[in-house]
Parts: C-alpha cells; sequence; structure tokens
C-alpha cells in the first residue's frame, strides 16, 4: 500500500468521498449522509492533510484527514485537530489501512502543533468506535455539525 496527501478535491478524493457518503446513508437512513461543510482549503497544509491510501495497482481504497479546529461556538477547544473523512473500502477492510491512516495523522497534526485530535462519529459504526477507542480515544463532550444529535458519539486524544 501507499499512503500519500492529496488534496481533498483530487478526483479520487471525490470518488472516496462519495462512497463514505452512500456508506452513511445505508448506516443511518437519513438519505443525507454526513452534511458537515468542508473545503479542501481545510486540509492543505498547514491546516490540516488529507490521505489517501492506494493498493498495489494504483486504485484509491482508503482516506482520512485532518483539519484544524479553535475554540469556537460548535464545542472545539484551541489547540483541536479534527479528523474527517475516515473510510476505508468494503475489499480492503481487515488490512490495517485506517489504523496506518490514523496514525499518520495524529503525527502530522502533532508536529503542527495541535494538541488533540477529536473526531466525531455515530453509533452505527461500531467499527469506527472500535478502532477509536483501541487507539487510545476517549469519549468527550460534543462538538461539531452533529453534537445535538443522540447517535453523535464525540472523542479525544491527546497529542502530546
Amino acid at each position: 500500500m501507499n499512503i500519500r496527501p492529496v488534496r481533498y478535491d483530487h478526483p479520487d478524493a471525490v470518488k472516496l468521498n462519495d462512497q463514505v457518503q452512500l456508506e452513511y446513508v445505508e448506516r443511518y437512513g437519513d438519505g443525507e449522509g454526513d452534511a458537515t461543510p468542508l473545503d479542501a482549503g481545510m486540509f492543505v497544509p498547514p491546516l490540516g492533510l488529507y490521505l489517501i491510501a492506494y493498493d498495489d495497482q494504483d486504485r484509491p481504497v482508503a482516506t482520512g484527514g485532518w483539519r484544524t479546529q479553535d475554540a469556537n461556538d460548535e464545542g472545539y477547544a484551541d489547540g483541536d485537530a479534527e479528523l474527517k473523512r475516515m473510510y476505508v473500502v468494503p475489499e480492503a477492510r481487515g488490512l490495517g489501512l485506517a489504523r496506518r491512516i490514523l496514525a499518520l495523522l495524529e503525527e502530522d497534526a502533532r508536529g503542527r502543533g495541535r494538541t488533540r485530535m477529536v473526531l466525531e462519529t455515530g453509533t452505527e459504526q461500531p467499527e469506527a468506535i472500535a478502532l477509536y477507542e483501541s487507539s487510545g480515544y476517549e469519549p468527550c463532550a460534543k462538538f461539531g455539525h452533529y453534537r445535538c444529535y443522540d447517535n453523535s458519539r464525540c472523542y479525544a486524544k491527546p497529542l502530546f
């Protein structure tokens, strides 16, 4: 596997984002997917980073990114890096790609002076919850776009 940085609006990133949105619709049945406002500039270093893993045939199979967050009215704290769009295509699951991408994102955010990685996921994503908990993330106060939803779960991990 080859993991490399790309822009959030790169065609492969758009393709994987479309796939994860369909999965959100299937899991949550709301027809919307994740409506959190995102744009490519949020993931441009030093403000963030977006990664894609490619298989040995150069097909995009996994993705994830982080973006800078600081204290605001959505519940973020100064120094936060927010994890977004972690996704592995079904045929590449179980290979440890999400864990590898997560570690690279944490390392990059730490190196850019971010002090805490935060993420929001949902109750219909037990695999994601298991990954984050086994990687040292702990439940935290809700933040972000879905902070008022009952099925939302927020996690945080210090990066220092």
